[in-house]
């Protein structure tokens, strides 16, 4: 019997608040932290590449655009997770 998951509500309020720990959550660590490495890699790569009369969001656009990805795809394993939980349990013989 699979163990309850993560809501999948959760674990798209964790994509959102940090990079790459919805995928953490639902049990895909090394994607998360890959996630969570290249969008600080990019963000200081477009830091650095910008003018420092650009906004901040302007000059860390390029790790804003991994994590803005990260986050529906960190739901969408959430959503199946869930379903084929629910599925599991629904089947199962009691």
């Amino acid at each position: 019997m699979m163990t309850r998951p993560i809501h999948p509500y959760a674990v798209l309020a964790l994509a959102i608040l940090l990079p790459g720990m919805g995928h953490v959550a639902v049990g895909q660590p090394q994607r998360g932290l890959g996630i969570a490495f290249f969008s600080l890699l990019l963000a200081l790569i477009s830091f650095h590449l910008t003018t420092p009369d650009q906004s901040f969001i302007g000059r860390s656009a390029f790790g804003l655009f991994v994590w803005a990805l990260s986050i529906p795809d960190a739901y969408r394993l959430a959503r199946l997770r869930y379903a084929l939980w629910q599925r599991r349990r629904e089947t199962a013989v009691p």
